[in-house]
């Protein structure tokens, strides 16, 4: 019999079509908030007055300087705006989601997530900061929002280009928890799963973007993946990814969806069993190839050359990816081959199993 330690993280979740608009107010009351910290991106502002508008009286401020990576100068001025708040409000994607994690860190403020974005981070008890060009990453249940309000309708304008590599930063989250370092057969399946939903909601947006039932699977598979994360922890490809948006300001999904293929191809040899499910739960016999065709198919930037990366640029970065990189990975990393995988997400060429 398998021997294992799970740990359920604590939340409430409320999806559905419309709940954005039906039930947001109810879950605010819930919480007994009286003065609001809102933190919504400037693309977001009108969506976020319109859903607050059943509570607006009780929004004591509103923060909108969101920045990918969350820079500490950010985080600073978004933790002096809620000052005298009891309850902080995020409306928008992982980086909004991210900056309401890092006013909690401090002032331990509880937070309603409403996503707008398949980032998956509204569940996960994990935090990033920047300074200057190096991202720090931390785990604390401070962080964890207390109520997640999933609305696939919220979903239906983000642009497709955006949608595709949001969901394949989600799939990233999925891919790595069969072998990162807390995995166990629960968040295995779970993330199983939410290959399966992120699967099926990608390809059928490559079909029509207006579709609300693969807008549903695509944020019901991102809500998985961020559980599966939650529970198993990052390994190497987000190591990786980490690093590269840290010293090169790189965006955050688009790198994600980049390097994931290549950091699968590395590891699939040495991690048979995870492979075999992460090739069912695709679809297709072989996961890499599975997974660069997906990608393929809707678009997504044939390598980090074309998100501005250099070639030296990948050299750069070489040690501080080795310093993280995890000890158990199931492909040892070295410097060559890490060196390789690198490369080949730079230039983007098609990545095979054993890719190192």
């Amino acid at each position: 019999m398998t021997t294992f330690t799970y740990d359920a993280l604590p939340g409430r979740v409320v999806f559905g079509p419309g709940v954005a608009s039906t039930r947001l107010a109810a879950e605010v009351d819930a919480l007994g908030a009286e003065r609001i910290l809102l933190i919504a991106g400037v693309s977001e502002q009108s969506l976020a007055k319109e859903l607050c508008a059943p509570f607006a009286d009780r929004i004591a401020a509103t923060f909108s300087g969101v920045r990918p990576h969350v820079p500490v100068e950010v985080a600073e001025s978004a933790r002096e705006a809620a000052a005298g708040a009891d309850l902080i409000l995020c409306v928008g994607g992982g980086s909004t989601t991210g900056t309401a994690k890092a006013v909690a860190l401090t002032t331990g403020l509880p937070i309603v997530a409403v996503p707008t974005t398949y980032a998956g981070s509204e569940v996960t008890p994990v935090w990033g900061l920047t300074q200057g060009s190096r991202k720090t990453t931390g785990t604390d249940p401070l962080v964890l929002p207390r109520t997640v309000v999933y609305d696939p309708d919220l979903t239906l304008t983000l642009p497709t280009a955006l949608s595709v590599v949001s969901g394949l930063n989600a799939m990233a989250h999925c891919v790595e928890a069969f072998w990162a370092p807390r995995r166990n057969p629960v968040s295995s399946a779970v993330a199983a799963d939410g290959i399966r939903y992120l699967a099926s909601g990608l390809s059928a947006l490559a079909v029509d973007p207006e579709d609300g039932a693969a807008r549903a699977d695509l944020l019901l598979g991102a809500y998985l993946a961020g559980s599966a994360f939650a529970v198993a922890g990052s390994g190497l490809h987000h190591k990786i990814c980490h690093v590269l948006g840290g010293a090169f300001d790189l965006p955050h999904a688009e790198t994600h969806s980049v390097v994931l293929p290549y950091v699968l191809a590395y590891n699939a040899p040495n991690a048979p069993e995870a492979s075999a499910r992460i090739a069912s739960a695709l679809g297709h016999d072989d996961p890499v190839l599975g997974l660069h065709e997906l990608g393929h198919k809707l678009g997504v930037p044939a390598g980090l050359r074309e998100l501005g990366l250099r070639e030296r640029d990948t050299d750069a970065v070489l040690d501080d990816i080795l310093a993280l990189a995890p000890a158990d990975n199931p492909s040892p990393v070295t410097p060559d081959g890490l060196r390789a995988l690198l490369h080949a997400a730079w230039a983007g060429t098609p990545p095979t199993e054993g890719d190192s």
